[in-house]
């Protein structure tokens, strides 16, 4: 990766950076080709976006509500992480991928509603410094940017330079309500920290109000529109394309050693291709490794007869991510004791799913499938108790040695999404058509647990899809891979005779 110089007509340059002379700077904007007068295509999320906006807007009259989008993060010294903007953003403005560090937008009120604008960095001119020095902004560096009429082109949004932020948050301060996204950018916050308490808002009551906001747009996202469905349903069939390829190559990272790494670098190439990433960090965990539940260090060796849990999802451009986990026989066939536990995690999630339906509350699921689990637990003769006194919620709990973890969560543009939501909202709250869940019971049988049979120990099987709430039930959105054990079998055998 090449030196990033800092922008500025006369940068402090570092010491290995080449300065820039003064014949460069009159040389470097001469003779380039004119930027096209076409402006882009909307985006295919920007008309939702907009009614998004329109609804968020009739929850806070006659209040200035800010959105931030957050700033490049650093990976170290002067290099950053590969940006994604706050999810909150996402979906207000329709900007997926890599877009768009330092914007912010702002919905002003007005006397018949609200006007959203967003700020932005646009390009600059090729005459400007930015142009050859700005890592952060310069099209030598990071390519050619919008102007603020090809993004408002893009978004169906008036676009304003960030360079006025400050001015549009100073404004009428002390007499208008202002509601701020506080925790997608630090910067921002900071700023209009400083603003209130230079027009004499009270820091306290701002806060709160901003934690409100927060989790009114963690719970506005709760109920997915026929576009974020269409988007969840791609990355679900995408994500089936990365598992298949990762089945297609387990005999080759068998072969080559430290196989969790080359599987999840078969499933990140996919990713990658098809989408736009990963929507998180793989989980390629072979033998015990299994029974770590957020096992991303990814350094192990694959082996014949051990289980893969890969846990996997494909974020596409609009930035919803698939989430699933399916439990694979390294070599094709499942051990009668890994079919044991297997089963019985099928069966749990099987009765997840039917209690996933309206009129259920989102434990239900949980509820249905743990029982399951517990039953299992007390007919291999594992618990200390029975399965109903196990499942007691104020002096059970020993099944959950074998399954910490919750049955579900909400899933859409985070992969744990709507987290913000309270409890009521979330956890106790009734299922309804257009929520997306995952439904992923498991069993977790560690190699150093002395209560578990020998032949169980060192199996982890976890099986896991997303679905949305429909009228009457659910809809499987991930249901491009197999579940049934024979299936499965059958599935991976007829990849490798392709």
């Amino acid at each position: 990766m090449t030196d990033q110089p800092p922008a500025g007509e006369q940068p402090a340059l570092p010491n290995r950076q080449t300065p820039f002379s003064e014949a460069f700077r009159e040389f470097i904007p001469q003779s380039w080709a004119p930027y096209p007068d076409e402006l882009p295509a909307e985006l295919p999320a920007a008309s939702r976006a907009a009614l998004r906006r329109r609804a968020l807007a009739e929850a806070f009259p006659g209040e200035r509500l800010v959105i931030p989008a957050g700033g490049l993060k650093p990976r170290a010294n002067d290099t950053d992480y590969r940006f994604r903007p706050h999810s909150a953003f996402a979906w207000l403005t329709g900007l997926g991928s890599d877009r768009e560090p330092d914007a912010v937008l702002v919905l002003e009120p007005t006397d018949t509603g609200h006007e959203a604008t967003l700020y932005f960095k646009p390009r600059a001119p090729r005459t400007d410094p930015e142009f050859y020095a700005d890592a952060r902004y310069g099209e030598m560096w990071v390519g050619t940017r919008e102007s603020l009429a090809e993004m408002g082109a893009l978004t169906g949004l008036s676009c304003a330079p960030v360079s006025g932020l400050e001015d549009a948050l100073s404004k009428n301060l002390a007499a208008t309500g202002v509601r701020l996204l506080r925790e997608a950018d630090a910067s921002v916050t900071g700023t209009l920290d400083l603003l209130r308490a230079q027009a004499g808002v009270d820091a306290i009551a701002a806060a709160e109000t901003d934690n409100a906001f927060a989790v009114h747009l963690s719970e506005a996202r709760l109920l997915k529109d026929p576009f974020e469905l269409d988007e969840l349903r791609r990355a679900c069939a995408d994500t089936a394309v990365g598992f298949e390829a990762v089945v297609a190559d387990l005999p080759e990272a068998v072969r080559r050693g430290r196989g969790e790494r080359w599987v999840e670098g078969v499933f990140g190439l996919h990713a990658r291709h098809q989408a736009n990433a990963v929507g998180y960090d793989t989980i390629a965990a072979s033998g015990d490794h299994a029974n770590t539940l957020h096992w991303i260090r990814n350094d192990g060796d694959l082996r014949p007869g051990d289980l893969l849990l890969l846990d996997a999802g494909v974020e596409v451009e609009s930035l919803y991510t698939a989430d699933i986990t399916r439990t694979l026989p390294v070599n094709g066939t499942f051990s009668p004791a890994q079919r044991t536990v297997y089963e019985a995690v099928l069966a749990a999630q099987a009765a997840g799913m039917a209690a996933a339906r309206p009129g259920n509350r989102f434990s239900d699921v949980h509820a249905a499938a743990i029982r399951v689990i517990a039953e299992h637990l007390e007919a291999w003769g594992l618990l200390p108790v029975s399965a109903e006194e196990s499942l007691d919620p104020e002096t059970g709990g020993q099944h959950r040695r074998w399954m910490v973890h919750g049955t579900s969560h909400h899933l859409g543009l985070d992969v744990h999404d709507c987290a913000q939501a309270r409890r009521e909202n979330y956890r106790d709250a009734e299922l309804r058509p257009g929520m997306v869940i995952t439904v992923e019971p498991g069993l977790y049988f560690k190699s150093t647990d002395l209560l578990v049979p020998e032949e169980l120990r060192g199996i982890g099987v976890r099986i896991e899809d997303d679905i949305v709430i429909t009228e009457d039930g659910c809809e499987i959105l991930s249901d491009h891979l197999p579940r049934d054990p024979d299936a499965v079998e059958a599935w991976m055998a007829a990849i490798w005779a392709r």
